[in-house]
């Protein structure tokens, strides 16, 4: 689904059926160097069972067009204005890692059809290391090698991985590579840059009128559970789910889990 947004083509995958603003709508927000693709299991199930879905790409990732925006609130506000150009009404907001961020920014902006946010992945204040930093700008596959090392908590899933011959770790890889070839922007250093300034993650949780979730892989280096703690503190009445055995890339670690815990969470949220 093609929609034009600050006069430029933006996409969102909506899981193999025809957006439908008059249903409850699943939005999916992806991360740094990622796009809608993270989310290929989740989304085609919410789509298949009673959600309409959207999982965007941002500009600069995927096929939206543009340069990469430079702030997560920048990037809410696109959001925002994506959701009113397509009427939904009803919507609950999923956000991994940086997409956390852009779905509590644009909760707060947009209240009024906000029924709930899941942060998948999060941190806050989500602060990158200076030699990740460094290397998203100058070294690009070593930023990629670095984040896929670091995303995955083994080289190889267990019992199996969810496809004979489906290797976790380079899925990552080639995608990161393709958002990379596909745009001559500095994409990576830029999505990091937004998460290491952003500074309003706890003023906008506490802004929240609606019910929250915190997924999170117990096995995370790049977002440890334990940085989760603040925004925590700001959603007191939030729920939590703790995936064992999982890192940062837990949509295609535990893919089945993280669709559970995400569908009953969504379920909830919208009665």
């Amino acid at each position: 689904m093609i929609i034009t947004i600050n006069s430029q083509p933006a996409y969102a995958y909506t899981g193999g059926k025809v957006f439908n603003a008059q249903l409850p709508t699943a939005v999916f927000i992806h991360g740094a160097q990622n796009d809608h693709s993270v989310w290929a299991l989740q989304t085609r199930y919410f789509a298949h069972h009673g959600f309409s879905v959207l999982a965007v790409d941002l500009p600069g990732h995927g096929r939206s067009k543009g340069q990469p925006i430079t702030t997560v609130e920048a990037m809410a506000d696109w959001l925002t204005t994506l959701l009113q150009s397509v009427g939904v009404q009803r919507a609950v907001l999923i956000g991994h890692s940086m997409g956390s961020l852009i779905a509590l920014e644009t909760a707060k902006r947009a209240k009024e059809c906000v029924a709930g946010v899941a942060l998948v992945g999060t941190a806050y204040p989500m602060k990158v290391s200076p030699l990740l930093l460094e290397a998203s700008e100058h070294r690009e596959q070593a930023a990629i090698d670095m984040v896929n090392i670091w995303s995955h908590s083994s080289i190889a899933q267990k019992p199996s991985a969810p496809g004979p011959g489906f290797y976790v770790p380079s899925g990552s890889r080639r995608l990161m590579q393709h958002v990379a070839k596909n745009n001559t922007a500095k994409v990576f250093f830029t999505d990091f840059s937004a998460c290491n300034v952003y500074a309003n993650g706890e003023a906008a949780a506490k802004s929240l009128h609606c019910p929250a979730l915190f997924l999170l892989g117990r096995k995370d280096m790049m977002t440890p559970p334990k940085a989760a703690s603040t925004l925590m503190s700001a959603l007191p009445e939030s729920k939590i789910v703790m995936i064992e055995s999982s890192g940062h890339a837990l949509m295609a670690e535990q893919p089945d889990q993280v669709l559970d815990a995400l569908f009953e969470f969504a379920k909830v949220s919208l009665k």
